[in-house]
């Protein structure tokens, strides 16, 4: 690799000033994360369309920022909206998670992340109401294409443009999180990941669901990503009424599906040593659910509820029903003929089987529950 090829921070912020004519960023912290990510983009053996495509990716996050910060200054009421008693879905990767939150967001009174605001938070000036944002039309076009060139992907993550989508994608814009679930399986920024206070993280994050609520307002947010478990305090600390749904899978079938599709996130920036990689994305993941459950036991265990990913298998609906009752939230007829619907148009497998084994990622069954074992034992979860 050449010098030309290498990242350069200065250089990366100064394309992003050019093409936005602006020059704030915001708190200078969100730099430290830049840092990182440039180290570890140029430490790591990326493939040519890999460097292409990681640096198209930085100036579009701080382009997207530079307009953030500037929707903030020409909009400082958005500063002054509540996000009240946001609901947040966490958990083990695999374990259930996007199910339940396509689920919960057919209740008409959510107001889920979706996945192409949070890649555009920021508002278009003179855009006439009710019209379509040209960034989501735009970003649909992409992902039909994509879906029909990368089926294996679809099996595992079904995206749209619309489809309701992890906190980490907004969250990226501070320059922080675990980005795209790549980056923080190399370093330097995987360490630097782990020893990092979230609360800043989390008080940028609130800001931007502001500015969506201020554009789309919606009477309760329902938001999800199995990366909450690295922030759980940061996460109460920054939401007071936060309540949080936890959902649990067999960790066999967890670890061996997120190392697959955490390589076919890699495949596309760098070649990838699959047995290598097991490991590391085995500990991560058990990392954060060690850290996250440690940050639940300092809280009010009403907060949480406690949801199996094979109860909601065998019936999504009576979960759903649980999860109102514990959280006294109403469930309405038209709530319930919404979620019937979409479990009806939502067969398991709709969109193909993903198969995937540990033994191709350099791991075997006693190793993972030798790693969760306390946390098998905890919920009582069967691993047969």
């Amino acid at each position: 690799m050449t010098s030309a090829d290498l990242l350069d921070s200065e250089a990366l912020l100064e394309a992003a000033r050019n093409a936005t004519g602006l020059s704030d960023f915001g708190d200078p912290a969100f730099r430290d994360g830049l840092a990182m990510l440039v180290e570890t983009y140029n430490s790591a053996p990326l493939s040519e369309r890999g460097r292409r495509r990681n640096h198209r990716r930085m100036i579009e996050l701080l382009t997207t920022r530079l307009r953030i910060e500037d929707a903030w200054r020409r909009h400082p009421e958005i500063l002054d909206r509540r996000i009240a008693q946001p609901m947040v879905l966490t958990g083990l990767p695999r374990s259930g998670t996007s199910a339940l939150f396509n689920l919960l967001a057919t209740d008409p009174v959510t107001r889920p992340l979706r996945l192409w605001e949070a890649r555009n938070p920021d508002p278009i000036e003179g855009l006439p109401a009710g019209a379509s944002d040209p960034r989501r039309d735009a970003l649909e076009a992409r992902f039909a294409e994509g879906r029909k060139n990368n089926p294996e992907f679809t099996k595992v993550h079904y995206a749209s443009a619309d489809t309701p989508e992890e906190c980490v994608l907004a969250q990226a814009f501070a320059l922080h999180g675990v980005q795209m679930g790549v980056e923080v399986m190399l370093e330097p920024y995987g360490s630097w990941y782990r020893g990092q206070d979230l609360h800043g993280l989390y008080a940028y994050y609130r800001d931007i669901l502001k500015m969506l609520d201020w554009q789309r307002p919606g009477e309760r947010w329902l938001l999800k990503a199995p990366a909450h478990m690295w922030g759980i305090d940061a996460l109460i600390d920054t939401f007071p009424d936060v309540s949080i749904v936890w959902t649990h899978r067999n960790p066999l079938s967890c670890i061996a599906s997120i190392c697959s599709m955490t390589q076919l996130l890699m495949v596309p920036l760098m070649e990838v040593d699959n047995a290598t990689l097991g490991p590391i994305v085995m500990d991560f993941y058990a990392t954060s659910l060690e850290r996250g459950l440690a940050a639940r036991d300092r809280h009010d265990p009403q907060r949480f509820i406690d949801v199996g990913h094979d109860d909601f298998v065998a019936d999504s609906l009576a979960v759903v029903q649980k999860i109102y009752g514990h959280f006294r939230l109403p469930l309405s007829d038209a709530a319930r003929a919404a979620m019937q619907a979409h479990v009806d148009a939502n067969p398991k497998g709709k969109h193909g089987k993903h198969e995937y084994d540990l033994a191709a990622f350099g791991l075997d069954r006693d190793a993972v529950l030798r790693r969760f074992a306390p946390y098998v034992e905890r919920f009582s979860i069967a691993v047969d």
